[in-house]
């Protein structure tokens, strides 16, 4: 089967695309929110717990089923208040485009040259605030609460499950898993005629320069031998049969991917959100895993949706084309799909959650075996998920497995593999590294400071900078939806542009 640069970038939409929302009953925008019950107080304040702990203390753990029902009531009406706050307000900002841009028709050159680049500017910000509001309702409000979900099925269901799996270990079944043969990690095959998908993905890469639609890559050559080299040491480890080609990208966003043959693409943004080298290595490894699978090549033959492809070579054609400040790359991309009806259901093609659960097993077997701490994976994905996953990592999260199912099956794998002495969780090199990201955030937020949002190409110059709905890490999912503030832009950036402490 022939591959093209545009079957290939559909790939991509994996690890960056959201899935279509799925129907939910409103409830009147403007309705209470709900109210916490009293009992239930001290089980929330267990949600805030990272999942490494929750896994730890949940057997010790003693909430009623009451309290856990009552808890789980409490957080699915939260979810649908807070949904339908910010479906209303991307409807009432729909009607007040709706209404200056009717103005404009009507009064047409009789509008004064002023009072026009005033309505202009109003659009403008009215569009920013309608994206907005919109990415939350459908994407990042819902991550939010399937985090918060996901950490209470563990309280519930954990303490059963880590008896299962002791007894798994205990009478030695863990080792019929699939791929259970760890110590053969290197010598055995996942998926056969790995070397056929190193075409695809040199074409791919080929045509996506030609058609300009590659995002610049980073030239600190300390940076980048380094993430290399952490690149080189996982896939050492790994089932990989064919030569690995690591690119870092300079962008903002939180955001990995493989293309098919070895070719694999880490964001700076990523490595701004990594707090050690164990967690880098296990986001690589979960990426080289979906090399040797030959997911790419598996996902090619099962889609057969006509006109799929098309579509999906044009959404990723955004992705790579970059150059957004301000509000974030995602805020715009959104304002792109929905603007051009370019939103496609990843679960048309029935197999993408499947493979990053596959992913997530081997990737995990892969940075154990190269001496990490096999834990870093988890850390990296319940910080993305809690501190980040609400606006930077949703569109990641709505196109990945379940947060439980990915979170057991993974610290299931972890305690069926066997202990390693001294594993490493972070060096010198990604210290070093770490501050040599300071002054490249610097120069590149300086860079990004002046340059048009995608699809943005009617921006009225002159405009004060725009708002947006404040959030910032750590800040309670409740906080946003029951007393949202707007904030500008300029400020969220300068926020966000201060180095990790």
């Amino acid at each position: 089967m022939r591959w093209t640069a545009k079957a290939c970038l559909s790939l991509i939409l994996c690890e960056i695309l959201v899935s279509l929302p799925s129907c939910r009953k409103r409830t009147p925008v403007g309705a209470p929110p709900p109210v916490r019950p009293e009992e239930i107080s001290g089980l929330q304040q267990e949600l805030q717990k990272p999942y490494l702990e929750l896994f730890e203390i949940s057997p010790n753990l003693r909430y009623s089923k009451k309290q856990i029902d009552s808890m789980r009531e409490y957080l699915q009406k939260g979810e649908q208040y807070c949904l339908d706050q910010f479906k209303g307000h991307a409807e009432k900002y729909s009607a007040e485009i709706a209404q200056v841009q009717k103005e404009l028709k009507q009064r047409g050159s009789a509008v004064p040259e002023g009072e026009r680049h005033e309505m202009h500017c109003k659009i403008q910000q009215l569009r920013v605030l309608e994206s907005q509001a919109t990415v939350l309702s459908q994407s990042a409000i819902p991550v939010a609460y399937d985090n918060r979900l996901a950490r209470l099925d563990l309280i519930e269901s954990w303490p059963v499950q880590v008896q299962t799996i002791k007894g798994d270990i205990a009478s030695g079944a863990y080792g019929n898993r699939r791929w259970g043969n760890v110590k053969d990690i290197g010598f055995r095959e996942i998926a056969p005629n790995q070397r056929d998908d190193i075409r695809a993905g040199e074409e791919a890469i080929k045509q996506m320069k030609q058609s300009g639609m590659s995002l610049p890559e980073v030239k600190d050559e300390a940076v980048v031998n380094y993430v290399k080299s952490v690149g080189e040491r996982v896939a050492k480890h790994s089932d990989l049969r064919v030569p690995l080609h690591l690119a870092l990208l300079n962008s903002k966003e939180i955001n990995a991917f493989a293309l098919p043959g070895g070719y694999l693409f880490i964001e700076r943004g990523l490595l701004d959100a990594a707090d050690d080298e164990a967690e880098l290595a296990g986001v690589i490894g979960h990426e080289i895993a979906h090399v040797t699978a030959r997911h790419s090549h598996k996902l090619m033959k099962k889609a057969t949706i006509a006109g799929i492809f098309y579509q999906a070579a044009q959404i990723a054609a955004i992705v790579f084309t970059g150059g957004v400040a301000g509000i974030g790359t995602y805020y715009a991309l959104q304002y792109g799909f929905y603007g051009l009806g370019l939103v496609l259901n990843l679960n048309l093609l029935g197999v993408s959650r499947e493979y990053e659960l596959e992913a997530d097993q081997l990737g995990v077997q892969y940075t154990w075996n190269a001496g990490y701490d096999p834990t870093g994976f988890i850390r990296f994905f319940d910080k993305i998920a809690t501190k980040k996953g609400y606006v930077e990592g949703a569109s990641w999260f709505r196109t990945h497995p379940p947060f439980y199912t990915r979170m057991v099956d993974t610290q299931r794998e972890i305690m069926f593999l066997p202990e390693k002495p001294n594993y490493v969780v972070t060096t010198d090199a990604f210290k070093q590294m770490k501050k040599a990201l300071v002054k490249m955030d610097q120069a590149a937020t300086k860079d990004e400071k002046n340059k048009p949002l995608l699809y943005d190409y009617s921006r009225e110059e002159g405009c004060a900078p725009p708002k947006k709905f404040e959030f910032e890490p750590n800040q309670p999912i409740e906080q946003l939806c029951h007393s949202p503030k707007l904030v500008r832009v300029e400020q969220a950036s300068e926020s966000a542009a201060q180095p990790n402490k």
